[in-house]
Protein backbone atom coordinates (compact mmCIF):
# COMPACT_ATOMS: atom_id res chain seq x y z
CA UNK A 1 0.00 0.00 0.00
CA UNK A 2 2.89 2.40 0.67
CA UNK A 3 4.06 2.41 -2.96
CA UNK A 4 0.49 2.94 -4.15
CA UNK A 5 0.05 6.01 -1.92
CA UNK A 6 3.35 7.50 -3.13
CA UNK A 7 2.29 6.94 -6.71
CA UNK A 8 -1.09 8.55 -6.10
CA UNK A 9 0.34 11.89 -5.06
CA UNK A 10 2.31 11.99 -8.32
CA UNK A 11 -0.86 11.27 -10.33
CA UNK A 12 -2.76 13.90 -8.37
CA UNK A 13 -0.11 16.54 -8.93
CA UNK A 14 0.14 15.68 -12.62
CA UNK A 15 -3.64 16.08 -12.72
CA UNK A 16 -3.37 19.55 -11.21
CA UNK A 17 -0.85 20.76 -13.74
CA UNK A 18 -2.85 19.07 -16.50
CA UNK A 19 -5.94 21.10 -15.56
CA UNK A 20 -3.83 24.27 -15.22
CA UNK A 21 -2.35 23.58 -18.65
CA UNK A 22 -5.85 23.15 -20.08
CA UNK A 23 -6.85 26.50 -18.58
CA UNK A 24 -3.79 28.07 -20.20
CA UNK A 25 -4.79 26.61 -23.55
CA UNK A 26 -8.38 27.79 -23.13
CA UNK A 27 -6.87 31.19 -22.48
CA UNK A 28 -4.92 30.87 -25.74
CA UNK A 29 -8.00 30.06 -27.81
CA UNK A 30 -10.69 32.19 -26.13
CA UNK A 31 -8.83 35.24 -24.79
CA UNK A 32 -8.47 38.24 -27.09
CA UNK A 33 -5.25 39.25 -25.32
CA UNK A 34 -3.46 36.75 -27.58
CA UNK A 35 -4.20 38.96 -30.59
CA UNK A 36 -1.38 41.21 -29.35
CA UNK A 37 0.55 39.19 -26.73
CA UNK A 38 4.10 38.13 -27.59
CA UNK A 39 4.92 35.07 -25.41
CA UNK A 40 8.64 35.79 -25.78
CA UNK A 41 8.18 39.30 -24.36
CA UNK A 42 4.83 39.31 -22.54
CA UNK A 43 2.99 42.37 -21.27
CA UNK A 44 -0.23 42.17 -19.25
CA UNK A 45 -2.73 44.96 -18.88
CA UNK A 46 -4.67 43.73 -15.82
CA UNK A 47 -4.07 41.67 -12.70
CA UNK A 48 -6.46 38.98 -13.89
CA UNK A 49 -4.69 38.63 -17.23
CA UNK A 50 -1.31 38.49 -15.48
CA UNK A 51 -2.24 35.70 -13.09
CA UNK A 52 -4.14 33.74 -15.76
CA UNK A 53 -1.01 33.66 -17.90
CA UNK A 54 1.45 33.35 -15.03
CA UNK A 55 -0.14 30.28 -13.43
CA UNK A 56 0.70 28.38 -16.63
CA UNK A 57 4.40 28.90 -15.99
CA UNK A 58 4.21 26.03 -13.50
CA UNK A 59 3.03 23.47 -16.06
CA UNK A 60 6.12 22.75 -18.18
CA UNK A 61 8.47 22.48 -15.16
CA UNK A 62 5.88 20.30 -13.47
CA UNK A 63 5.59 17.90 -16.39
CA UNK A 64 9.38 17.69 -16.92
CA UNK A 65 10.03 17.03 -13.22
CA UNK A 66 7.23 14.50 -12.85
CA UNK A 67 8.43 12.76 -16.01
CA UNK A 68 11.96 12.59 -14.60
CA UNK A 69 10.64 11.22 -11.32
CA UNK A 70 8.55 8.55 -13.02
CA UNK A 71 11.39 7.47 -15.33
CA UNK A 72 13.51 6.82 -12.24
CA UNK A 73 10.66 5.12 -10.35
CA UNK A 74 9.50 2.96 -13.27
CA UNK A 75 13.02 1.92 -14.29
CA UNK A 76 13.93 0.62 -10.84
CA UNK A 77 10.52 -1.00 -10.40
CA UNK A 78 11.15 -2.99 -13.59
CA UNK A 79 14.63 -3.95 -12.46
CA UNK A 80 13.23 -5.22 -9.15
CA UNK A 81 10.65 -7.23 -11.09
CA UNK A 82 13.41 -9.06 -12.93
CA UNK A 83 13.55 -7.10 -16.19
CA UNK A 84 17.09 -6.82 -17.57
CA UNK A 85 18.84 -3.46 -17.60
CA UNK A 86 18.95 -3.42 -21.42
CA UNK A 87 15.23 -4.22 -21.73
CA UNK A 88 14.25 -1.62 -19.13
CA UNK A 89 16.29 1.06 -20.89
CA UNK A 90 14.94 0.07 -24.32
CA UNK A 91 11.38 0.54 -23.09
CA UNK A 92 12.17 4.17 -22.26
CA UNK A 93 14.07 4.71 -25.51
CA UNK A 94 10.93 3.66 -27.39
CA UNK A 95 8.80 5.93 -25.22
CA UNK A 96 11.11 8.90 -25.76
CA UNK A 97 11.19 8.46 -29.52
CA UNK A 98 7.40 8.00 -29.54
CA UNK A 99 6.92 11.33 -27.75
CA UNK A 100 9.14 13.11 -30.27
CA UNK A 101 7.12 11.58 -33.13
CA UNK A 102 3.82 12.54 -31.48
CA UNK A 103 4.97 16.14 -31.20
CA UNK A 104 6.10 16.40 -34.82
CA UNK A 105 3.29 14.46 -36.49
CA UNK A 106 0.26 15.09 -34.23
CA UNK A 107 0.69 17.94 -31.74
CA UNK A 108 2.14 20.48 -34.17
CA UNK A 109 -0.80 19.99 -36.53
CA UNK A 110 -3.39 19.88 -33.74
CA UNK A 111 -2.82 23.52 -32.75
CA UNK A 112 -4.43 24.64 -36.00
CA UNK A 113 -7.19 22.04 -35.85
CA UNK A 114 -5.26 19.94 -38.40
CA UNK A 115 -5.45 22.61 -41.06
CA UNK A 116 -1.82 21.94 -41.96
CA UNK A 117 0.96 19.48 -41.19
CA UNK A 118 3.97 21.13 -39.56
CA UNK A 119 7.05 18.94 -39.34
CA UNK A 120 9.53 21.76 -38.72
CA UNK A 121 8.79 22.40 -35.03
CA UNK A 122 10.25 20.78 -31.91
CA UNK A 123 7.97 21.49 -28.94
CA UNK A 124 7.40 20.62 -25.30
CA UNK A 125 6.37 16.99 -25.82
CA UNK A 126 9.42 16.37 -28.01
CA UNK A 127 11.60 17.99 -25.36
CA UNK A 128 10.12 15.67 -22.74
CA UNK A 129 10.90 12.73 -25.05
CA UNK A 130 14.47 13.91 -25.61
CA UNK A 131 14.91 14.42 -21.86
CA UNK A 132 13.73 10.84 -21.30
CA UNK A 133 16.34 9.56 -23.78
CA UNK A 134 19.08 11.47 -21.96
CA UNK A 135 17.89 10.61 -18.45
CA UNK A 136 17.81 6.87 -19.11
CA UNK A 137 21.56 7.10 -19.79
CA UNK A 138 22.16 8.30 -16.21
CA UNK A 139 19.30 6.61 -14.35
CA UNK A 140 21.74 4.36 -12.45
CA UNK A 141 23.91 7.25 -11.28
CA UNK A 142 23.88 8.08 -7.59
CA UNK A 143 21.53 10.93 -6.76
CA UNK A 144 24.48 13.17 -5.82
CA UNK A 145 25.90 12.91 -9.35
CA UNK A 146 22.53 13.59 -10.93
CA UNK A 147 22.04 16.61 -8.67
CA UNK A 148 25.49 17.91 -9.61
CA UNK A 149 24.61 17.48 -13.30
CA UNK A 150 21.41 19.48 -12.89
CA UNK A 151 23.28 22.23 -11.01
CA UNK A 152 25.91 22.48 -13.74
CA UNK A 153 23.23 22.70 -16.44
CA UNK A 154 21.40 25.39 -14.45
CA UNK A 155 24.57 27.48 -14.09
CA UNK A 156 26.02 26.98 -17.57
CA UNK A 157 22.85 27.64 -19.54
CA UNK A 158 22.88 31.45 -18.97
CA UNK A 159 26.43 31.49 -20.41
CA UNK A 160 25.40 29.48 -23.46
CA UNK A 161 22.68 32.05 -24.18
CA UNK A 162 25.43 34.57 -24.93
CA UNK A 163 26.55 32.59 -27.99
CA UNK A 164 25.67 34.70 -31.06
CA UNK A 165 23.93 33.06 -34.01
CA UNK A 166 22.06 34.07 -37.15
CA UNK A 167 18.32 33.47 -36.80
CA UNK A 168 18.05 33.31 -40.57
CA UNK A 169 20.65 30.58 -41.11
CA UNK A 170 20.83 26.88 -40.30
CA UNK A 171 22.53 27.69 -36.96
CA UNK A 172 19.17 28.59 -35.41
CA UNK A 173 18.22 24.89 -35.42
CA UNK A 174 20.95 23.55 -33.07
CA UNK A 175 20.82 26.70 -30.93
CA UNK A 176 17.06 26.60 -30.47
CA UNK A 177 17.08 22.82 -30.11
CA UNK A 178 19.46 22.95 -27.15
CA UNK A 179 19.90 26.50 -25.82
CA UNK A 180 17.68 29.36 -27.01
CA UNK A 181 13.96 29.74 -27.71
CA UNK A 182 12.37 30.71 -31.02
CA UNK A 183 10.03 29.61 -33.77
CA UNK A 184 11.78 26.26 -34.17
CA UNK A 185 11.57 25.38 -30.48
CA UNK A 186 10.41 27.33 -27.42
CA UNK A 187 11.62 24.57 -25.07
CA UNK A 188 15.39 24.06 -25.56
CA UNK A 189 16.59 20.71 -24.30
CA UNK A 190 19.45 21.74 -21.97
CA UNK A 191 17.52 23.80 -19.37
CA UNK A 192 14.37 21.66 -19.48
CA UNK A 193 16.31 18.41 -19.26
CA UNK A 194 17.92 19.84 -16.13
CA UNK A 195 14.45 19.98 -14.55
CA UNK A 196 13.83 16.33 -15.46
CA UNK A 197 17.09 15.45 -13.72
CA UNK A 198 15.94 17.34 -10.61
CA UNK A 199 12.74 15.29 -10.73
CA UNK A 200 14.76 12.07 -10.80
CA UNK A 201 16.74 13.24 -7.77
CA UNK A 202 13.56 13.98 -5.84
CA UNK A 203 12.22 10.55 -6.83
CA UNK A 204 15.08 8.96 -4.87
CA UNK A 205 13.82 10.67 -1.74
CA UNK A 206 10.09 10.34 -2.43
CA UNK A 207 10.19 6.63 -3.21
CA UNK A 208 13.22 5.38 -1.29
CA UNK A 209 14.77 7.61 1.36
CA UNK A 210 11.74 9.31 2.94
CA UNK A 211 9.50 6.33 3.64
CA UNK A 212 7.44 7.96 6.37
CA UNK A 213 4.63 9.99 4.76
CA UNK A 214 4.82 12.86 7.23
CA UNK A 215 8.59 13.12 6.84
CA UNK A 216 8.20 13.05 3.06
CA UNK A 217 5.69 15.90 3.14
CA UNK A 218 7.68 18.10 5.53
CA UNK A 219 11.06 17.64 3.89
CA UNK A 220 9.66 18.05 0.40
CA UNK A 221 8.09 21.38 1.35
CA UNK A 222 11.35 22.47 2.98
CA UNK A 223 13.41 21.70 -0.13
CA UNK A 224 10.90 23.51 -2.31
CA UNK A 225 10.85 26.58 -0.08
CA UNK A 226 14.66 26.76 -0.05
CA UNK A 227 14.79 26.68 -3.85
CA UNK A 228 12.19 29.46 -4.08
CA UNK A 229 14.25 31.55 -1.65
CA UNK A 230 17.33 30.89 -3.79
CA UNK A 231 15.37 32.07 -6.84
CA UNK A 232 14.42 35.28 -5.07
CA UNK A 233 18.08 35.82 -4.26
CA UNK A 234 19.11 35.32 -7.88
CA UNK A 235 16.28 37.59 -9.02
CA UNK A 236 17.22 40.38 -6.60
CA UNK A 237 21.00 40.18 -6.48
CA UNK A 238 21.89 38.18 -9.59
CA UNK A 239 22.30 41.17 -11.87
CA UNK A 240 22.46 40.15 -15.52
CA UNK A 241 23.53 36.60 -14.66
CA UNK A 242 20.54 34.32 -14.50
CA UNK A 243 18.08 37.14 -15.25
CA UNK A 244 16.81 38.32 -18.62
CA UNK A 245 13.93 40.60 -17.63
CA UNK A 246 14.83 43.37 -15.13
CA UNK A 247 13.05 43.12 -11.78
CA UNK A 248 10.88 45.70 -10.04
CA UNK A 249 9.87 45.94 -6.40
CA UNK A 250 9.92 42.70 -4.41
CA UNK A 251 7.09 40.38 -5.54
CA UNK A 252 5.75 42.98 -7.99
CA UNK A 253 4.63 41.87 -11.46
CA UNK A 254 8.07 42.69 -12.83
CA UNK A 255 9.75 40.74 -10.02
CA UNK A 256 7.57 37.66 -10.54
CA UNK A 257 7.72 37.65 -14.32
CA UNK A 258 10.85 35.58 -14.74
CA UNK A 259 11.81 34.67 -18.30
CA UNK A 260 10.34 31.38 -19.57
CA UNK A 261 11.34 31.37 -23.28
CA UNK A 262 14.13 30.37 -22.77
CA UNK A 263 14.04 29.83 -18.99
CA UNK A 264 16.30 32.03 -16.92
CA UNK A 265 18.18 30.71 -13.88
CA UNK A 266 15.65 32.48 -11.67
CA UNK A 267 12.85 30.65 -13.50
CA UNK A 268 14.57 27.29 -13.05
CA UNK A 269 14.97 27.74 -9.32
CA UNK A 270 11.61 29.44 -8.78
CA UNK A 271 9.49 26.85 -10.51
CA UNK A 272 11.46 23.74 -9.58
CA UNK A 273 11.05 24.94 -6.00
CA UNK A 274 7.35 25.64 -6.53
CA UNK A 275 6.77 22.19 -8.02
CA UNK A 276 8.60 20.45 -5.19
CA UNK A 277 6.83 22.54 -2.54
CA UNK A 278 3.40 21.78 -4.01
CA UNK A 279 4.17 18.07 -4.19
CA UNK A 280 4.93 18.29 -0.47
CA UNK A 281 1.61 20.04 0.07
CA UNK A 282 -0.15 17.26 -1.84
CA UNK A 283 1.61 14.68 0.34
CA UNK A 284 0.46 16.52 3.47
CA UNK A 285 -3.14 16.88 2.29
CA UNK A 286 -3.22 13.21 1.30
CA UNK A 287 -2.44 12.22 4.89
CA UNK A 288 -5.72 13.71 6.08
CA UNK A 289 -8.16 14.13 3.17
CA UNK A 290 -9.08 12.48 -0.14
CA UNK A 291 -10.13 15.74 -1.80
CA UNK A 292 -7.32 15.56 -4.38
CA UNK A 293 -8.27 12.14 -5.72
CA UNK A 294 -10.35 13.48 -8.65
CA UNK A 295 -7.23 15.14 -10.06
CA UNK A 296 -5.73 11.69 -10.61
CA UNK A 297 -8.30 11.12 -13.37
CA UNK A 298 -6.24 13.48 -15.54
CA UNK A 299 -2.91 12.56 -13.95
CA UNK A 300 -3.14 8.88 -14.87
CA UNK A 301 -3.37 9.62 -18.61
CA UNK A 302 -1.51 12.93 -19.08
CA UNK A 303 -0.34 12.18 -22.64
CA UNK A 304 -3.86 11.26 -23.77
CA UNK A 305 -5.30 14.36 -22.10
CA UNK A 306 -2.71 16.60 -23.76
CA UNK A 307 -3.01 15.06 -27.22
CA UNK A 308 -6.82 15.20 -27.31
CA UNK A 309 -7.77 18.46 -25.61
CA UNK A 310 -5.71 20.72 -27.89
CA UNK A 311 -7.36 19.63 -31.18
CA UNK A 312 -10.78 19.76 -29.51
CA UNK A 313 -10.19 23.40 -28.61
CA UNK A 314 -8.64 24.22 -31.99
CA UNK A 315 -11.38 22.61 -34.05
CA UNK A 316 -14.13 24.19 -31.94
CA UNK A 317 -12.69 27.71 -32.06
CA UNK A 318 -10.64 27.94 -35.26
CA UNK A 319 -12.33 25.51 -37.63
CA UNK A 320 -15.91 26.17 -36.50
CA UNK A 321 -15.22 29.84 -35.70
CA UNK A 322 -16.83 29.71 -32.25
CA UNK A 323 -15.69 32.57 -30.00
CA UNK A 324 -12.07 32.39 -31.18
CA UNK A 325 -10.13 35.01 -29.17
CA UNK A 326 -13.21 37.11 -28.54
CA UNK A 327 -13.33 37.01 -24.72
CA UNK A 328 -11.12 37.73 -21.74
CA UNK A 329 -10.43 36.05 -18.38
CA UNK A 330 -14.00 34.85 -17.74
CA UNK A 331 -14.23 33.29 -21.21
CA UNK A 332 -11.08 31.27 -20.47
CA UNK A 333 -12.63 29.76 -17.33
CA UNK A 334 -15.96 29.07 -19.04
CA UNK A 335 -14.03 27.35 -21.82
CA UNK A 336 -12.19 25.24 -19.25
CA UNK A 337 -15.45 24.05 -17.69
CA UNK A 338 -16.81 23.04 -21.09
CA UNK A 339 -13.54 21.31 -21.98
CA UNK A 340 -13.45 19.30 -18.75
CA UNK A 341 -17.07 18.21 -19.22
CA UNK A 342 -15.90 16.53 -22.42
CA UNK A 343 -12.42 15.43 -21.37
CA UNK A 344 -13.04 13.89 -17.93
CA UNK A 345 -15.26 11.06 -19.24
CA UNK A 346 -12.78 10.49 -22.07
CA UNK A 347 -9.89 10.31 -19.58
CA UNK A 348 -11.78 7.82 -17.41
CA UNK A 349 -12.55 5.70 -20.48
CA UNK A 350 -8.99 5.72 -21.79
CA UNK A 351 -7.50 4.92 -18.39
CA UNK A 352 -9.59 1.76 -18.40
CA UNK A 353 -8.57 0.92 -21.96
CA UNK A 354 -4.89 1.43 -21.16
CA UNK A 355 -5.11 -0.65 -17.98
CA UNK A 356 -6.55 -3.61 -19.88
CA UNK A 357 -4.70 -3.32 -23.18
CA UNK A 358 -1.42 -4.96 -24.16
CA UNK A 359 -1.28 -3.08 -27.46
CA UNK A 360 2.08 -1.33 -27.91
CA UNK A 361 0.58 1.87 -29.31
CA UNK A 362 -2.03 2.18 -26.56
CA UNK A 363 0.63 1.61 -23.88
CA UNK A 364 2.77 4.38 -25.35
CA UNK A 365 0.04 7.02 -25.08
Amino acid sequence: MAEKRRFEFIDQFRGLIGVMMALGHCNYYFNSVWLSLDPLDPFFGTTGQFWLRYMGYLCAPGFLMMNGAMVYFAYWRRIRNGVSDAKARWDFVQRGLFLIAVQIVWVNASWSGFQRLRLDHFGIIATIGASMLLLILMVRWRWQWRLATAAVLFLVHPLLLRIPYDHGSWTHIPMQLFVDAGDYNKYPIIPWFALAVVGSVMAHFWFEAWRDASTRANRTMTVGALLVLAAWGVRWWGGDYGNIFPHGEFLSWAFCLVQKYPPSLAHQLWFSGSVIFLVGVFCRIGLHLNVLRPLAIVGRVPMFFYAVHIPLLAIFTRRFGVYYREGEVLASFVGLVGLLVVMIPLAIWFAGVKRRSRNWFVRMI
